[in-house]
């Protein structure tokens, strides 16, 4: 991902894409993991807060090879937030609900910055202004990463949220049984990922997901055009 757009020289879309990985690691993780940390406190359970993992200070949640895979690739990760789901009333639920608020905080991010694209957009239209189209290649390329974070998140299989999310629908002693060989399993992802075996479907899956944002986003200013 980064190499192909080096390939390209150093054009304005190059640069605001870097930028917006930078932004995203800084910025974005961070909003990830506070959204799991706070869902996991409001439900009971304060091993994150304890932790000191209820901040959105990026320094707190920032894993340098996570951080690494952003700018090779397009997705990555931050440092995961520690829970106990024996705090939980409800441990399968709860454990759900908190997995899903971090891919979820993605995918409001992206739906924000798609609207922001779409506005500076217009403005380039009706200005011709060159911040405008620089803030528009920067809000895209912040939204299409967050995009990307949410659906690589999704997946369903350790240590990605979507496990947490699909042991719903997963009878307990299969899940845990699954569990047992999460270090194996995170192996195989890393090796998935540097391979670029996921590189195909993460990319079909964003792209759509963006035409919907951009189509929903871009209704107002349609409307004004």
């Amino acid at each position: 991902m980064l190499f192909d757009l080096l390939r390209g020289g150093f054009s304005v879309s190059t640069v605001m894409n870097l930028m917006a990985r930078v932004f995203v690691v800084f910025c974005t993780l961070p909003i990830h993991e506070y959204a799991h940390a706070l869902v996991s406190t409001k439900l009971g359970d304060d091993t994150a807060r304890l932790k000191g993992r209820l901040t959105l200070a990026p320094l707190a949640h920032i894993d340098l090879m996570g951080a690494l895979m952003i700018f090779l690739v397009g997705f990555g990760y931050a440092k995961p937030v520690p829970v106990n789901p024996r705090n939980f009333k409800k441990p399968k639920r709860d454990m759900a609900l908190t997995a899903a608020a971090g891919p979820a905080s993605n995918l409001i991010m992206a739906l924000f910055f798609m609207f922001l694209s779409n506005a500076s957009s217009f403005a380039y239209y009706k200005t011709g202004g060159m911040f405008a189209n620089v803030a528009m290649l920067f809000f895209f390329a912040a939204a299409q990463i967050n995009v990307s974070l949410a659906v690589f998140n999704l997946i369903p299989i350790p240590p990605l949220d979507g496990s947490r999310i699909a042991s719903l629908f997963i009878p307990s002693k299969y899940y845990f049984k699954i569990m047992q060989y999460e270090r194996y399993i995170v192996l195989a992802v890393f090796a998935l990922v540097i391979f670029g075996a996921l590189d195909v479907p993460i990319s079909f899956l964003t792209s759509k997901i963006m035409q919907l944002f951009s189509l929903v986003t871009g209704l107002p200013f349609s409307a004004l055009a």
